[in-house]
């Protein structure tokens, strides 16, 4: 076994070696080839298949590797054709960083490609040539040189060389200086081929005329295209202590005002020297030919150079002031300039005007005259020229002026009306000024007041008066407070006022009210009525206590309001006497038959004269209905045998005031068999009686009776209706009457005559066969019969009709209507 495996491996050996020589043959031939330098990638440099001389389908199948000798793999092999292509870039000056001017070497680059089964190993050289793909670029872009202006013409300077990674034509090749008439460029090579520039002065310098030089070198290469780089060169000159101070001006001229203070600013000289540095810095400092007193009033700062003055400047001494400076550098070898300055004084207005008052009245009336002299004025001013010249000044919005009476003297007069009540005091500010730069001024304030003149009436805030005044008032109550104000002061301005007197119907206003003569404040003497009384019109009158008194008045309307004081009063049915009517109606009756109408008036007015009506008892309330707004009794239906012969109606007529007041009346039925049916009033039917009845001697009678009233009833109609009314007396108008009259309208009602009313009565109550008596009413009463809702107007029923009625005032008189009435 042993020896099996020894014999084994004797073999292996001999193979390995005879591999290994044929490698060695094949390393010693080389393949080179050539290429520019950044070849794109994918581009083929040669197909090694066939210049190695091997079969493309070998490629796979013996495994073809390249191993390239550096950091980076550049190329590669493409199996399937055997072209060798970039895989990367390839920089040559990346690649071969050091570089001989002088002796070109070569940039290679070297790989091996090895084929396997069997082994065999292929030498290939890259040669990667240069292309101009670099620019020359300074080492450093900005060179600053420092030269004196001193420096002679064709001295050197030394700059930074540039340098180009491209080699041989592609390297640096030469340098290029912009345009200046100073400087130029000298090139040398050095041992290596580099280039070099130097920067020679060409031009003496002048740092006064130009302090900085900016120069551009520029390097070119020699490629094609040619590149290049620029670099900037800054040349400072440095300065030589050649230029002496200068004065902007010769001779300075400056005014100063006397009396200035102290450290005033004179004059800040102004020495300029072209040079720099301590050759620059400047020193003031008066010279021999500045008198020592001129020294002692101004001071002169070295450094600054600013003129001061030192002590007091008066014009009435001096007027001028004339001083030599002179400007030195520090420089090694000091320079020196010189300037006169002129100092001229200038007066100053430094005396104040004076204003003195020599008369003044202190107080005045306000209804003075206009030109009344107030207060005489004296100014004056110790200046002399336009400083001494004095105006006199008052404001032009107080009603005062000034007026010259000789030289520096001025009057004080009224110039506009004046008024107590609108400014009660002036302070009169009197200004004097001069007309000096800057003026002076001076003032005086006079406090004048005014007295008071009874010039103003007492004013009432309003011009008309309206006082309401609820009816049953307590005598004496308060009713308002008419007040006025006058602007006048103490007794002008007091007031007392009065009502002023006019008997209305032998009625005096100060029966009815009285004022307080001191504040105005208005009470009412007796309780008011609405019922007589609607409205009162008067005046008061208010005085002040001057002399001569003065006085206005105002109108004063006191309304009376109407409050639910009166009860209603039941004036139908009528009743003889107590609270009781009796009524006889058939048995028979139909449905809506007019049993009563009850009719209610009230004293009051509006809401308080609104009479509505209720049954408060009713015997059967099926049988009879009640209208709540004309009080028409009617029946509901017809009587059965089952209905009581005898009902009792008790019914309230009920205002509609807060708090309601009322009335009621009772009404007994009782009912007949038989009784004979009133006439309509549109048709007349025939009375259907039996002359066979039971007939009474009572009725026989009261049948003649009725017939002989009736005819007497008739002929008084027709008597009244022939008789004219006479026409009313007017009424005088009167401003401060006592207004008793009634409105002619009450609110939500409907005014018709008394006698329409009676005619009414007349028409409900006879047709039911009963006598109508008319009460007299008393003067100047009002009564509201019955309250229906607005709108509804009259309505007919088919027993009577119904309408709102208001009665107006009448004289007292009676009438008497007989009806013949069957039973």
């Amino acid at each position: 076994m042993v020896c099996d495996m020894t014999v084994q491996r004797r073999a292996r050996y001999v193979s390995v070696l005879f591999v290994f020589c044929g490698m060695w043959r094949a390393a010693l031939s080389v393949t080179r080839y050539s290429i520019p330098e950044e070849m794109q990638e994918g581009s083929v440099v040669a197909n090694l298949a066939t210049d190695l001389g091997f079969d493309v389908r070998d490629l796979s199948q013996r495994e073809v590797k390249l191993d390239i000798i550096h950091s980076k793999k550049y190329l590669e092999i493409n199996k399937n054709t055997g072209e060798l292509y970039i895989l990367e870039k390839i920089d040559r000056e990346y690649l071969c960083p050091m570089k001989t001017l002088e002796f070109y070497v070569p940039c290679l680059l070297k790989l091996d490609v090895i084929l396997k089964n069997p082994l065999r190993i292929f030498n290939v050289e890259l040669e990667i040539t240069d292309i101009n793909d670099n620019a020359p670029r300074f080492r450093r872009e900005r060179m600053e040189l420092d030269i004196s202006e001193s420096a002679s013409p064709g001295e050197k300077f030394s700059l930074t060389n540039a340098v180009d990674p491209d080699v041989r034509s592609n390297s640096m090749k030469t340098y290029y200086l912009s345009e200046n008439e100073h400087f130029s460029i000298e090139i040398q090579s050095g041992s290596d081929g580099a280039k070099y520039a130097g920067l020679v002065l060409k031009k003496a310098l002048d740092r006064e005329e130009q302090a900085v030089h900016n120069l551009i070198l520029t390097a070119v290469d020699g490629g094609v295209p040619a590149r290049s780089g620029t670099a900037s060169i800054i040349v400072r000159v440095l300065d030589t202590n050649d230029n002496a101070p200068q004065f902007d001006r010769q001779v300075y001229s400056v005014n100063i005002t006397e009396n200035s203070p102290l450290e005033t600013l004179v004059l800040k000289l102004n020495a300029t020297d072209l040079d720099e540095g301590s050759n620059a810095e400047i020193e003031y400092s008066f010279t021999l030919y500045t008198s020592e007193k001129t020294q002692e009033v101004f001071s002169l700062y070295s450094n600054t150079g600013e003129l001061k003055v030192k002590d007091v400047i008066d014009f009435e001494e001096t007027k001028m002031f004339e001083m030599y400076i002179q400007a030195k550098d520090k420089g090694p070898i000091p320079l020196s300039g010189e300037c006169k300055v002129l100092v001229f004084v200038t007066d100053v207005n430094d005396n104040y005007p004076e204003v003195t008052i020599k008369s003044f009245k202190s107080s005045i009336k306000e209804n003075v005259a206009i030109g009344t002299v107030i207060a005489v004025i004296s100014i004056s001013d110790r200046d002399s020229g336009d400083n001494g010249h004095v105006d006199l000044l008052v404001n032009e919005q107080l009603p005062f002026a000034l007026n010259k009476s000789s030289e520096g003297y001025f009057s004080l007069v009224v110039s506009k009306p004046l008024d107590r009540e609108k400014v009660s005091e002036y302070d009169i500010t009197i200004t004097v000024k001069d007309r000096g730069t800057p003026p002076l001024y001076d003032n005086e304030t006079l406090t004048l007041q005014l007295l008071d003149v009874n010039d103003n009436t007492p004013q009432f805030p309003k011009s008309f008066y309206t006082i309401p005044v609820m009816e049953n008032n307590a005598p004496g109550s308060l009713l308002s407070s008419v007040t006025a104000f006058d602007p006048d002061l103490h007794e002008n301005q007091y007031l007392v006022y009065f009502i002023v007197e006019k008997e209305i119907y032998n009625t005096s206003m100060s029966m009815l009210f009285s004022i307080n003569p001191e504040d105005g404040n208005l009470y009412a003497l007796r309780t008011f009525d609405y019922e007589r009384e609607k409205e009162f019109l008067f005046h008061i009158e208010a005085r002040d206590s001057g002399f001569p008194p003065l006085s206005s008045n105002v109108t004063v309307h006191i309304i009376i309001l109407d409050q639910n004081d009166n009860t209603p009063v039941i004036v139908s049915p009528w009743r003889a006497q107590g609270f009781v009517v009796e009524e006889a109606i058939p048995r028979s009756t139909d449905k809506g038959y007019l049993i009563a109408k009850v009719i209610a008036i009230d004293a009051d007015s509006v809401q308080n004269s609104r009479i509505t009506y209720q049954f408060l008892q009713i015997t059967d309330a099926t049988l009879f209905s009640l209208d709540q707004y004309n009080g028409e009794i009617r029946t509901m239906r017809m009587f059965s045998y089952r209905d009581p012969r005898h009902q009792r109606l008790v019914i309230v007529a009920k205002d509609n005031g807060d708090p309601s007041l009322s009335a009621t009346v009772t009404i007994k039925l009782s009912t007949v068999e038989h009784v004979i049916k009133a006439f309509s009033d549109t048709t007349e039917f025939p009375l259907e009686y039996d002359i066979f009845s039971d007939l009474n001697l009572y009725l026989v009678i009261g049948l003649g009776s009725v017939s002989f009233l009736l005819l007497i009833t008739i002929l008084v109609i027709i008597v009244l209706k022939c008789q004219k009314p006479k026409p009313a007396k007017p009424t005088p108008p009167c401003r401060n009457s006592v207004i008793s009259q009634r409105n002619s309208t009450i609110a939500d009602s409907t005014l018709v005559s008394s006698d329409a009313y009676w005619y009414s009565l007349f028409l409900a109550e006879t047709r039911k066969g009963k006598v109508v008596v008319r009460q007299p009413i008393p003067k100047g009463a009002g009564y509201m019969v019955s309250s229906l809702p607005r709108g509804t107007g009259l309505t007919e029923t088919s027993g009577s009709r119904a309408s709102t009625l208001q009665v107006g005032t009448q004289q007292e008189r009676s009438f008497l209507f007989l009806q013949l009435t069957v039973s």
